[in-house]
């Protein structure tokens, strides 16, 4: 996707050192529409895009408590 050369990509601050991190680039959102979405371990790998709303609800459920197995 185009869109990615934009990408500023950051980790979370909650991320641990283990390398078991995801890094997002929500800068994306306000000039594309979409958040992007990567596996820290494989930076040259895939990358999930999502919609600025899909990526909220997603901060969200996690912040509530909603992937707690």
């Amino acid at each position: 996707m185009h869109v990615l050369v934009d990408a500023v990509w950051r980790t979370s601050s909650r991320s641990n050192d283990q390398g078991l991190c995801v890094e997002v680039a929500d800068n994306l959102a306000a000039v594309h529409g979409v958040v992007g979405i990567r596996d820290s371990k494989d930076q040259a790998g895939p990358v999930l895009v999502v919609s600025p709303p899909g990526w909220t609800a997603f901060v969200d459920a996690i912040r509530d408590g909603r992937f707690v197995g």
